[in-house]
């Protein structure tokens, strides 16, 4: 498995026995974190090398003990703040699965920070509005994970005379504005750079396959196209006709 998917993974085990204020068997943990038994058996003793002391064994539960494992983060106040609005705008206006990945975000931050900065984040008066336009559309998560995975996607859409067409699309980029989500991606039917509104979605897959393109290739192209087509920012410029 890649580091990256195990940092991840020991990070969310962390955070599961820190809620935890009784033992909690390994199976238990297990079934969270969507992971065997073998596995999470490995992560516990990859979490005691690196320090954490997690008191407990096989067939008895895992507790996480009191103190915390890494040094406390500092941050300017300015810079809290930042992240807290940050988070809860995304927790406002983004699809529930970011939304909670911003909620649990903000939660390991502040718990890694001394008393009077985590005082701070908890007492903080900066909030973001809750949401109350149209719900995210249902495929916001699907199509996250295919930007990242750098995925084609095939999609019907509705452009702005009310044509339907079927689209496969290199997505690359994605802007969550006030009262909009916009799609940046290679159209492979008019073979260009096009931009779409996710209201105008009908529906979307991601279809496994990888484009054929690096993701920051398509991005630097796209920038380059924008500055010498339409500068300025954003990318909302050609989404009204496509």
């Amino acid at each position: 498995m890649s580091r990256p998917v195990r940092s991840a993974r020991l990070l969310r085990l962390l955070d599961e026995l820190r809620r935890c204020r009784q033992p909690v068997s390994g199976a238990q943990l297990a079934e969270r974190l969507e992971v065997s038994l073998r596995t999470l058996y490995r992560d516990i003793a990859v979490l005691r090398e690196q320090g954490a002391d997690v008191a407990g064994d096989a067939g008895v539960g895992y507790q996480l003990r009191p103190g915390f494992l890494l040094p406390p983060l500092m941050f300017p106040t300015e810079e809290l703040e930042a992240l807290l609005l940050g988070a809860r705008w995304v927790a406002s206006h983004a699809d529930p699965e970011l939304a909670r990945a911003a909620g649990q975000a903000m939660e390991r931050i502040a718990g890694t920070l001394p008393p009077l900065l985590r005082l701070e984040v908890e007492t903080s008066g900066l909030f973001a509005p809750q949401w109350s336009g149209p719900a995210t559309e249902p495929w916001l998560q699907a199509l996250r994970h295919a930007i990242r995975a750098g995925h084609a996607v095939r999609m019907r859409y509705t452009d702005a005379d009310g044509a339907v067409t079927d689209r496969t699309v290199w997505p690359f980029a994605m802007a969550f504005l006030a009262d909009l989500r916009m799609l940046a991606g290679w159209c492979e039917l008019r073979q260009d750079f096009r931009h779409f509104r996710a209201d105008r979605v009908l529906s979307l897959e991601d279809t496994g396959r990888r484009y054929p393109a690096m993701r920051h290739q398509l991005l630097r192209r796209w920038q380059q196209e924008r500055l010498r087509k339409l500068p300025g920012p954003g990318i909302t410029g050609t989404a009204d006709r496509i």
